[in-house]
C-alpha cells in the first residue's frame, strides 16, 4: 500500500489529535497497550449491591456485538465465550477488571463492561490503543561510492514492524535533508503486513553529491507515536566515498636533505586532489625528448649536475599539470700539482687550488693536518717547505658536499757541508761538521796522521734537511780530518787541517759563520787590501815630503838618489843635508826610511799568512777520488 507524501505528512497530525480525543475526561476512556504486553482493562461502573452477573462484549464494525466474558455474583464462576482470537487469553477478576494476554493489533476495539441486576443493565466503554515500536532504522543497499555532479541513488531507510506507521526523515551531519529537485529526491513507502498488522517504512534517497561532502555522515530516522506519545529512533551514520574529479596537479621532491648534491637520488611524487587519486601520470625530465609515463612516483639515482633544471608531472590526458625547479649542487676542486712531487732546493713551485661551485664555498688549507692561514707559495724552496698540504673545500649550506686534494712535497738537495772547530781547555779538540741536504746523508769520518779519537761520532737531530756529526780528538801532531757526507744525489767531501795540541793554533780561525772555503778567500782579499793599502801610504808621504823639501831649498842631490836610499844602517841620510838645516833633512830621512821598513814587514808577514791559508784551503777542499 503506497501513500502519498502529502498524506504522509498528515498522518502525524492526525494520530495526534486522535490521541487528544481518547484521553481520559475528554470522551471515552481509552487504555493504551504496548504490543506484546497485557491489556487490562477495569470495569469502571461501581457494583451494585443487587448484582446478579457481569459481562464483556466488543463492538465489531458493524455494530454488532461478541461477547466474550462472563462472571456470575452469585456463584462466583468466569465463563468466556468461544471466541478463536481470545482463547486463552482472557482473565475477569472479581472487581471484573478484564485482562487480555499479548496484546495484538487486532486487540485494537471498544471494550464494553456491563453489570446487571434485576432491574437495569449498567455499561462502561472502553477503547483500547496498542503500540508497536518499531525496528532501529538501518540504511540498506548504500552506494559503494558516489559521484559529484551525479543523481545517484545514495541508499534506503527501513524501519520494520511498527504501529502505528512511522515517518522517516533523512540527516546529513545532523541537519534535515528537504527536498530538492535534482539534487535530493526521496520516496516513501509502507508495507503493512496482513497477518500481524505491523507496517514497515522505507525511504530512499537519491542525491548529487559535492565535494565538501567528503567526509558528511548521512542517517536517518523513523518518527512513530507510542504510549507516550511522539518518539524518533535514529539509525547509524553513514560516510559515503565522494568521486570527484581532479583539478589540481601538485609535484613535490623528496629527498634526505633540503639540498640536493651530486650522487644524491631524487624521488618525484606527483599527486592529484581527485578522489580517487589519479593513479599515474606524465613525469617531464630535463633532457629527456618525450614523457615518461610511470606511477604518482619516479626515482632518480646518482644525480649529476646536468639534472639541474624545470621538472613536470601531469595528468595521463595532459590536463592539469604542475612544475618545480631542481637545483644539483656540486663542488669541483683542482689541486695543481697534486700527487707526489719532487723539487730540489732552491727551486720555484707555483701552486695553486682552484674550485668550481654551484654556490659559495670556502676553502682551507693544512699542512700536516695543521692549519694553514695562507696558501702556500714557494718562490725559493727550502727543506722546511716538504710535507703533505692538503687543500680542502665544502658548501656550508649543502650538508656533505666536500672536496679536498693532497699535494705530497719533497724538497731534495745534495750535501752540503761546513766545519766547524773549538778547543777545550787545550787538552781535545771538538770538530763540527755540518750538514744539509735530502734525502738525508750518510756522514763519514776520515783522518791523517797520529792522533785519537775521543769520543765516538755524535749525531744531532735531523731537522729540515739540517743535522752535525762531531767528534772529539787530542791530536800530538798536525792532521788533517776530513767529513764525508754522502746521499743519493751527490757525494761531497771538506777536510780541516788540525795541529797537535801543543803547537799553537794556526788553524783555529773560527769559521762557524760560514763555509771554510769562503773564509779563505776573505782572508785573502783582506791581506792584499792590507798590502796595496801601505804602499799607496808610502807613496804618498814620499810626494809630500819632496814636495816640501823642493819648497824649502834646492836639493842638493837628484829625487831619484832620495827615492831610492842605501837601505842599510851605515847610511843613515836618506838626501844631501843643506846648510841650514842639516839635522832636520836628517830626521826627515830616519823617518821615511822607518816606514818603508814597516810596510815592508808587514807586507811579507800578510804575504806570509796568505800562503798558509791558501794551503789550508788546499787541505780542507780536497776531493776523494
Amino acid at each position: 500500500m503506497m501513500e502519498s507524501p502529502a498524506a504522509t505528512a498528515r498522518r502525524p497530525l492526525l494520530l495526534l489529535l486522535a490521541a487528544l480525543c481518547l484521553r481520559p475526561g475528554l470522551g471515552l476512556y481509552t487504555v493504551n497497550a504496548v504490543y506484546g504486553d497485557t491489556i487490562v482493562m477495569p470495569c469502571r461502573q461501581e457494583i451494585p449491591a443487587d448484582l446478579m452477573f457481569g459481562k464483556w462484549k466488543y463492538e465489531t464494525a458493524n455494530d454488532s456485538p461478541v461477547f466474550i466474558a462472563f462472571r456470575s455474583s452469585t456463584k462466583k464462576n468466569v465463563q468466556y465465550d468461544d471466541v478463536p482470537e481470545y482463547k486463552d487469553r482472557l482473565s475477569l477478576s472479581e472487581n471484573y477488571t478484564l485482562s487480555i494476554r499479548n496484546a495484538r493489533i487486532s486487540d485494537e476495539k471498544r471494550f464494553v463492561c456491563m453489570l446487571v441486576t434485576v432491574d437495569n443493565v449498567f455499561e462502561e466503554p472502553t477503547i483500547v490503543k496498542v503500540f508497536k515500536r518499531p525496528s532501529q532504522p538501518e540504511i540498506i543497499h548504500p552506494a559503494n561510492f558516489l559521484e559529484t555532479e551525479k543523481l545517484k541513488m545514495l541508499g534506503e531507510c527501513i524501519a520494520r514492524e511498527s504501529y502505528p506507521e512511522g515517518n522517516i526523515t533523512w540527516y546529513k551531519n545532523g541537519n534535515i535533508l528537504q527536498p530538492m529537485e535534482g539534487v535530493v529526491v526521496m520516496s516513501l513507502q509502507k508495507i503493512v503486513d496482513q497477518s500481524s498488522g505491523l507496517f514497515t517504512t522505507s525511504s530512499s534517497l537519491q542525491y548529487k553529491p559535492t565535494k565538501k561532502d567528503a567526509k558528511a555522515q548521512f542517517s536517518c530516522r523513523v518518527t512513530y507515536y507510542g504510549p507516550a506519545g511522539q518518539e524518533t529512533i535514529p539509525s547509524q551514520p553513514v560516510v559515503f566515498d565522494i568521486h570527484y574529479p581532479t583539478e589540481k596537479v601538485t609535484i613535490k621532491v623528496l629527498s634526505q636533505r633540503n639540498m640536493i648534491k651530486e650522487g644524491d637520488n631524487i624521488t618525484l611524487k606527483c599527486s592529484g586532489n581527485g578522489n580517487p587519486p589519479p593513479q599515474e601520470f606524465l613525469f617531464y625530465i630535463p633532457g629527456e625528448r618525450e614523457a615518461i609515463r610511470s606511477s604518482d612516483t619516479y626515482i632518480m639515482t646518482d644525480v649529476r649536475r646536468n639534472a639541474t633544471g624545470e621538472y613536470k608531472c601531469s595528468l595521463i590526458d595532459g590536463s592539469k599539470e604542475d612544475s618545480t625547479n631542481i637545483t644539483i649542487h656540486y663542488l669541483d676542486l683542482s689541486l695543481t700539482p697534486s700527487g707526489e712531487v719532487t723539487k730540489q732546493i732552491g727551486e720555484a713551485l707555483l701552486v695553486s687550488c682552484t674550485i668550481a661551485s654551484s654556490t659559495k664555498a670556502t676553502v682551507l688549507w693544512l699542512k700536516d693536518n695543521t692549519r694553514m692561514q695562507t696558501s702556500p707559495t714557494f718562490s725559493s724552496l727550502q727543506y722546511q717547505d716538504a710535507g703533505n698540504y692538503i687543500c680542502e673545500t665544502a658548501q656550508q649550506e649543502v650538508e656533505g658536499l666536500k672536496k679536498r686534494k693532497t699535494l705530497s712535497l719533497t724538497v731534495e738537495g745534495k750535501p752540503q757541508i761546513k766545519i766547524t772547530k773549538k778547543t777545550e781547555s787545550n787538552k781535545s779538540k771538538t770538530i763540527i761538521c755540518h750538514v744539509e741536504g735530502f734525502p738525508k746523508p750518510a756522514v763519514q769520518w776520515t783522518i791523517t796522521g797520529s792522533g785519537s779519537i775521543i769520543n765516538k761520532t755524535e749525531e744531532s737531530k735531523y731537522v729540515n734537511g739540517r743535522f752535525s756529526s762531531k767528534i772529539v780528538i787530542s791530536p800530538e801532531e798536525n792532521v788533517t780530518l776530513t767529513c764525508i757526507a754522502e746521499n743519493q744525489l751527490e757525494r761531497t767531501v771538506t777536510s780541516m787541517n788540525v795541529s797537535a795540541i801543543s803547537i799553537p793554533e794556526y788553524d783555529e780561525p773560527d769559521d762557524r759563520n760560514g763555509y771554510n772555503r769562503e773564509k779563505v778567500n776573505d782572508q785573502a782579499k783582506l791581506i792584499v787590501g792590507i798590502v796595496v793599502g801601505l804602499l799607496l801610504a808610502a807613496l804618498v808621504a814620499g810626494i809630500v815630503y819632496w814636495v816640501y823639501m823642493k819648497r824649502s831649498k834646492p836639493l842638493p842631490r837628484t829625487v831619484s838618489h832620495f827615492l831610492n836610499p842605501p837601505l842599510n844602517s851605515h847610511s843613515p841620510n836618506l838626501c844631501p843635508q843643506s846648510d841650514v838645516s842639516g839635522k832636520s833633512e836628517k830626521a826627515a830621512a830616519q823617518n821615511f826610511q822607518t816606514l818603508l821598513r814597516t810596510a815592508s814587514k808587514h807586507v811579507a808577514k800578510d804575504l806570509g799568512n796568505t800562503e798558509e791559508n791558501k794551503k789550508l784551503e788546499e787541505n780542507n777542499h780536497k776531493s776523494e777520488a
